[in-house]
C-alpha cells in the first residue's frame, strides 16, 4: 500500500483520504476481487496515523460494499458490480469542484482539467 498517503494540508479528514485512495485502487482494478488490505496496526504505522483513522476508513469502505472484514481472513476486497446510480460519482464531483475552487478555479478551468484527466485514462 505505498501508493497511499494522507495529506496534512488536505482539509479531507484522514479516515476519508485513506477510504477514497482504497476504493479508487478497487475501482480502477489495482486491487482485486479477494486480494487481502493490510492489518489496521501496519497501515496505521505505515501512514503514520492512529489505528482509529485506519479502522474508520475500512468501515465506511465496508458500508459501501468495497470491502468485508471477516475474523482471521482479514479484510479483502468484494467483487463490485457497476451501478447504474450516479449519486456516488455526483458525490466524488462535487467535492472535485468544491476544492478546484478553492484554489481559484471557475467552471472552464475545471471542465479543461476533467477533460485533460479524461484523455490520459
Amino acid at each position: 500500500m505505498s501508493a497511499l498517503r494522507v495529506d496534512a494540508a488536505d482539509p479531507t479528514p484522514p479516515y476519508e483520504q485513506i477510504r477514497r485512495q482504497l476504493a479508487l485502487l478497487i475501482d480502477t482494478g489495482e486491487l482485486g476481487q479477494g486480494e487481502r488490505l493490510p492489518t489496521v496496526r501496519q497501515l496505521a504505522g505505515d501512514l503514520q496515523v492512529a489505528p482509529g483513522t485506519v479502522s474508520r476508513a475500512f468501515r465506511e469502505l465496508e458500508a459501501g460494499g468495497y470491502v468485508e472484514t471477516r475474523r482471521a481472513a482479514g479484510t479483502r476486497v468484494k467483487a463490485r458490480q457497476r451501478r447504474s446510480d450516479t449519486s456516488e460519482l455526483d458525490s466524488l464531483a462535487a467535492g472535485f469542484v468544491a476544492r478546484a475552487r478553492t484554489l481559484g478555479a471557475d467552471s472552464d478551468d475545471v471542465r479543461a482539467s476533467l477533460e485533460r484527466v479524461l484523455r490520459r485514462s
